[in-house]
Protein backbone atom coordinates (compact mmCIF):
# COMPACT_ATOMS: atom_id res chain seq x y z
CA UNK A 1 0.00 0.00 0.00
CA UNK A 2 1.44 3.33 -1.04
CA UNK A 3 1.56 6.05 1.59
CA UNK A 4 0.87 9.55 0.34
CA UNK A 5 3.16 12.19 1.87
CA UNK A 6 1.45 15.22 3.28
CA UNK A 7 2.88 18.21 1.40
CA UNK A 8 2.75 21.35 3.53
CA UNK A 9 0.69 24.13 2.04
CA UNK A 10 2.57 27.33 1.18
CA UNK A 11 1.26 30.38 2.98
CA UNK A 12 0.01 33.06 0.64
CA UNK A 13 2.38 35.98 0.21
CA UNK A 14 1.39 39.40 1.50
CA UNK A 15 0.98 40.61 -2.07
CA UNK A 16 -1.40 37.75 -2.78
CA UNK A 17 -3.42 38.61 0.31
CA UNK A 18 -3.43 42.38 0.00
CA UNK A 19 -3.11 42.99 -3.73
CA UNK A 20 -0.14 44.50 -5.63
CA UNK A 21 2.96 45.37 -3.65
CA UNK A 22 4.09 48.94 -2.99
CA UNK A 23 6.67 48.98 -5.77
CA UNK A 24 4.02 47.97 -8.32
CA UNK A 25 1.65 50.66 -7.12
CA UNK A 26 4.34 53.36 -7.25
CA UNK A 27 5.05 52.61 -10.89
CA UNK A 28 1.48 51.95 -11.93
CA UNK A 29 0.54 55.63 -12.14
CA UNK A 30 2.78 58.31 -13.56
CA UNK A 31 3.70 60.80 -10.87
CA UNK A 32 3.81 64.54 -11.63
CA UNK A 33 7.23 66.03 -12.17
CA UNK A 34 8.81 68.05 -9.40
CA UNK A 35 8.32 71.82 -9.77
CA UNK A 36 11.22 73.68 -11.32
CA UNK A 37 13.32 76.49 -9.94
CA UNK A 38 10.94 79.33 -10.96
CA UNK A 39 8.00 77.64 -9.23
CA UNK A 40 10.10 77.10 -6.11
CA UNK A 41 11.15 80.75 -6.03
CA UNK A 42 7.55 81.93 -6.48
CA UNK A 43 6.38 79.65 -3.65
CA UNK A 44 8.96 80.99 -1.22
CA UNK A 45 8.29 84.54 -2.38
CA UNK A 46 4.62 83.98 -1.58
CA UNK A 47 5.68 82.71 1.85
CA UNK A 48 7.49 86.01 2.46
CA UNK A 49 4.30 87.90 1.62
CA UNK A 50 2.23 85.70 3.93
CA UNK A 51 4.63 86.50 6.76
CA UNK A 52 3.87 90.18 6.25
CA UNK A 53 0.15 89.37 6.34
CA UNK A 54 0.37 87.43 9.60
CA UNK A 55 2.91 89.78 11.23
CA UNK A 56 1.76 93.21 9.98
CA UNK A 57 4.04 95.05 12.41
CA UNK A 58 6.82 94.23 9.94
CA UNK A 59 5.37 97.01 7.80
CA UNK A 60 5.84 99.62 10.53
CA UNK A 61 9.27 100.73 9.32
CA UNK A 62 8.21 100.48 5.69
CA UNK A 63 5.28 102.83 6.35
CA UNK A 64 6.59 105.21 9.01
CA UNK A 65 10.23 105.73 8.04
CA UNK A 66 9.55 107.17 4.55
CA UNK A 67 6.96 109.59 5.93
CA UNK A 68 9.21 110.72 8.78
CA UNK A 69 12.33 111.28 6.67
CA UNK A 70 10.53 113.01 3.80
CA UNK A 71 8.57 115.45 5.95
CA UNK A 72 11.30 116.08 8.52
CA UNK A 73 14.18 116.79 6.16
CA UNK A 74 12.04 118.80 3.74
CA UNK A 75 10.92 121.30 6.36
CA UNK A 76 14.06 121.25 8.51
CA UNK A 77 16.57 121.89 5.74
CA UNK A 78 14.48 123.15 2.83
CA UNK A 79 14.51 126.84 3.67
CA UNK A 80 18.19 126.92 4.63
CA UNK A 81 19.57 124.88 1.74
CA UNK A 82 17.33 125.72 -1.21
CA UNK A 83 15.34 128.82 -0.32
CA UNK A 84 12.05 126.96 0.17
CA UNK A 85 10.86 123.45 1.12
CA UNK A 86 9.27 122.99 -2.32
CA UNK A 87 12.52 123.68 -4.18
CA UNK A 88 14.51 121.48 -1.82
CA UNK A 89 11.98 118.66 -2.21
CA UNK A 90 12.86 118.35 -5.92
CA UNK A 91 16.49 117.74 -4.92
CA UNK A 92 15.77 115.69 -1.79
CA UNK A 93 13.08 113.22 -2.82
CA UNK A 94 15.23 111.00 -5.09
CA UNK A 95 17.75 110.77 -2.25
CA UNK A 96 15.07 109.86 0.29
CA UNK A 97 13.88 107.16 -2.11
CA UNK A 98 17.35 105.62 -2.19
CA UNK A 99 17.88 105.94 1.56
CA UNK A 100 14.51 104.43 2.46
CA UNK A 101 14.87 101.41 0.20
CA UNK A 102 18.47 100.76 1.29
CA UNK A 103 17.40 100.89 4.95
CA UNK A 104 14.58 98.45 4.18
CA UNK A 105 17.06 95.91 2.77
CA UNK A 106 18.44 95.41 6.29
CA UNK A 107 15.37 93.34 7.16
CA UNK A 108 16.33 90.75 4.55
CA UNK A 109 19.23 89.66 6.74
CA UNK A 110 17.32 90.05 9.99
CA UNK A 111 14.41 87.91 8.78
CA UNK A 112 16.77 85.24 7.44
CA UNK A 113 18.63 85.04 10.75
CA UNK A 114 15.35 84.80 12.65
CA UNK A 115 14.11 81.91 10.51
CA UNK A 116 17.41 80.07 10.85
CA UNK A 117 17.37 80.44 14.63
CA UNK A 118 13.91 78.83 14.66
CA UNK A 119 15.10 75.85 12.59
CA UNK A 120 12.82 76.57 9.63
CA UNK A 121 15.62 76.38 7.09
CA UNK A 122 16.58 72.90 8.30
CA UNK A 123 13.20 71.78 7.02
CA UNK A 124 13.71 73.60 3.73
CA UNK A 125 17.01 71.81 3.15
CA UNK A 126 15.29 68.43 3.41
CA UNK A 127 12.68 69.31 0.78
CA UNK A 128 13.06 68.32 -2.90
CA UNK A 129 13.34 71.92 -4.12
CA UNK A 130 15.94 73.96 -5.94
CA UNK A 131 18.51 74.56 -3.23
CA UNK A 132 18.81 78.39 -3.44
CA UNK A 133 15.04 78.90 -3.75
CA UNK A 134 14.35 79.67 -0.04
CA UNK A 135 16.88 82.51 -0.15
CA UNK A 136 16.06 83.82 -3.62
CA UNK A 137 12.32 83.53 -2.99
CA UNK A 138 12.55 85.50 0.24
CA UNK A 139 14.47 88.25 -1.55
CA UNK A 140 11.92 88.32 -4.37
CA UNK A 141 9.17 88.67 -1.78
CA UNK A 142 11.04 91.57 -0.21
CA UNK A 143 10.69 93.45 -3.49
CA UNK A 144 7.13 94.18 -2.31
CA UNK A 145 8.62 96.01 0.67
CA UNK A 146 10.87 98.08 -1.57
CA UNK A 147 8.00 98.94 -3.90
CA UNK A 148 5.76 99.87 -0.98
CA UNK A 149 8.41 102.16 0.50
CA UNK A 150 8.96 103.85 -2.86
CA UNK A 151 5.25 104.41 -3.46
CA UNK A 152 4.84 105.96 -0.01
CA UNK A 153 7.73 108.38 -0.59
CA UNK A 154 6.23 109.44 -3.93
CA UNK A 155 2.80 109.83 -2.33
CA UNK A 156 4.11 112.02 0.49
CA UNK A 157 6.11 114.03 -2.03
CA UNK A 158 2.98 114.51 -4.11
CA UNK A 159 1.11 115.81 -1.06
CA UNK A 160 3.95 118.25 -0.40
CA UNK A 161 3.86 119.54 -3.98
CA UNK A 162 6.44 117.38 -5.76
CA UNK A 163 5.73 116.73 -9.44
CA UNK A 164 8.31 114.67 -11.38
CA UNK A 165 8.95 116.08 -14.83
CA UNK A 166 9.28 112.55 -16.22
CA UNK A 167 5.68 111.74 -15.29
CA UNK A 168 4.37 108.28 -14.47
CA UNK A 169 6.85 106.56 -16.78
CA UNK A 170 9.75 108.12 -14.91
CA UNK A 171 8.28 107.08 -11.57
CA UNK A 172 7.94 103.46 -12.73
CA UNK A 173 11.48 103.42 -14.13
CA UNK A 174 12.82 104.85 -10.86
CA UNK A 175 11.05 102.15 -8.83
CA UNK A 176 12.41 99.43 -11.14
CA UNK A 177 15.94 100.78 -10.71
CA UNK A 178 15.50 100.93 -6.93
CA UNK A 179 14.27 97.33 -6.79
CA UNK A 180 17.14 96.08 -8.93
CA UNK A 181 19.67 97.94 -6.78
CA UNK A 182 18.13 96.67 -3.53
CA UNK A 183 18.00 93.07 -4.78
CA UNK A 184 21.69 93.25 -5.67
CA UNK A 185 22.92 94.64 -2.36
CA UNK A 186 20.52 92.35 -0.49
CA UNK A 187 23.06 89.54 -0.88
CA UNK A 188 25.37 91.41 1.49
CA UNK A 189 22.73 91.26 4.20
CA UNK A 190 21.87 87.61 3.58
CA UNK A 191 25.56 86.90 4.20
CA UNK A 192 25.37 88.84 7.46
CA UNK A 193 22.19 86.97 8.36
CA UNK A 194 24.03 83.67 7.98
CA UNK A 195 27.18 84.81 9.81
CA UNK A 196 25.69 86.56 12.84
CA UNK A 197 24.32 84.62 15.80
CA UNK A 198 21.30 86.78 16.59
CA UNK A 199 18.93 89.05 14.66
CA UNK A 200 20.00 91.93 16.92
CA UNK A 201 23.61 91.49 15.87
CA UNK A 202 22.59 91.56 12.20
CA UNK A 203 20.65 94.77 12.76
CA UNK A 204 23.46 96.49 14.67
CA UNK A 205 26.19 95.64 12.17
CA UNK A 206 23.98 96.57 9.22
CA UNK A 207 23.29 100.02 10.62
CA UNK A 208 26.97 100.56 11.40
CA UNK A 209 27.67 99.98 7.71
CA UNK A 210 24.72 101.85 6.23
CA UNK A 211 24.71 105.03 8.31
CA UNK A 212 28.06 106.41 7.07
CA UNK A 213 27.44 105.14 3.52
CA UNK A 214 24.07 106.89 3.23
CA UNK A 215 24.93 110.14 5.01
CA UNK A 216 28.34 110.52 3.32
CA UNK A 217 26.62 110.88 -0.03
CA UNK A 218 24.72 113.34 -2.18
CA UNK A 219 21.33 112.56 -0.65
CA UNK A 220 20.89 115.78 1.33
CA UNK A 221 23.31 118.32 -0.16
CA UNK A 222 25.44 118.87 -3.24
CA UNK A 223 28.91 117.34 -2.67
CA UNK A 224 30.46 120.42 -4.31
CA UNK A 225 30.06 122.21 -0.96
CA UNK A 226 32.04 119.52 0.91
CA UNK A 227 35.79 119.12 1.56
CA UNK A 228 37.84 117.58 -1.24
CA UNK A 229 38.46 114.33 0.65
CA UNK A 230 34.76 113.81 1.25
CA UNK A 231 33.99 114.60 -2.39
CA UNK A 232 36.44 111.88 -3.43
CA UNK A 233 34.78 109.38 -1.11
CA UNK A 234 31.33 110.26 -2.42
CA UNK A 235 32.53 109.85 -6.00
CA UNK A 236 33.03 106.14 -5.26
CA UNK A 237 29.89 105.74 -3.14
CA UNK A 238 27.35 103.44 -4.89
CA UNK A 239 24.48 105.15 -3.05
CA UNK A 240 25.54 108.46 -4.60
CA UNK A 241 25.55 106.87 -8.05
CA UNK A 242 22.02 105.57 -7.45
CA UNK A 243 20.77 108.97 -6.29
CA UNK A 244 22.30 110.70 -9.32
CA UNK A 245 20.62 108.21 -11.66
CA UNK A 246 17.27 108.66 -9.91
CA UNK A 247 17.48 112.45 -10.19
CA UNK A 248 18.17 112.25 -13.91
CA UNK A 249 15.28 109.83 -14.44
CA UNK A 250 12.73 111.86 -12.49
CA UNK A 251 13.88 115.10 -14.13
CA UNK A 252 12.99 113.63 -17.52
CA UNK A 253 16.62 113.45 -18.66
CA UNK A 254 17.51 109.84 -17.95
CA UNK A 255 21.23 109.21 -18.41
CA UNK A 256 21.91 105.63 -19.62
CA UNK A 257 25.53 105.91 -18.52
CA UNK A 258 24.49 107.03 -15.05
CA UNK A 259 21.96 104.22 -14.75
CA UNK A 260 24.56 101.68 -15.83
CA UNK A 261 27.02 103.09 -13.29
CA UNK A 262 24.39 102.80 -10.55
CA UNK A 263 23.99 99.09 -11.35
CA UNK A 264 27.71 98.29 -11.23
CA UNK A 265 27.81 97.92 -7.44
CA UNK A 266 24.74 95.64 -7.17
CA UNK A 267 26.04 93.41 -9.96
CA UNK A 268 29.50 93.15 -8.39
CA UNK A 269 28.05 92.54 -4.92
CA UNK A 270 25.75 89.83 -6.28
CA UNK A 271 28.69 88.15 -8.03
CA UNK A 272 30.68 88.18 -4.79
CA UNK A 273 28.15 87.68 -2.03
CA UNK A 274 25.71 85.43 -3.92
CA UNK A 275 28.15 82.48 -3.98
CA UNK A 276 29.33 83.31 -0.44
CA UNK A 277 25.74 83.24 0.78
CA UNK A 278 25.07 79.88 -0.86
CA UNK A 279 28.27 78.39 0.56
CA UNK A 280 27.36 79.53 4.06
CA UNK A 281 23.81 78.28 3.58
CA UNK A 282 24.97 74.79 2.61
CA UNK A 283 27.27 74.65 5.61
CA UNK A 284 24.64 75.99 8.01
CA UNK A 285 23.72 73.58 10.82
Amino acid sequence: MTQTANTPKTAPTPSAQNGPDLNTLMHAVERPALPGAPANVIAFGWRALLKIKHVPEQLFDVLVTPIMFTVMFTFLFGGALAGSPQEYLVFLLPGILAQTVVFTVVYTGVTLNTDISKGIYDRFKSMPVWHPSPLVGAMVGDVIRYTGSSVIVFFIGFLLGYRPEAGLGGVILAIVLLNAFAFGIGWVFTTLGLLMRTPGAVMTLSWLVLMPVTFASNIFVDPATMPDLLQTIIAFNPIAHLVTALRSILAGAADPGGIALAMVAPIVLTAIFGPVTMRLYRRQR
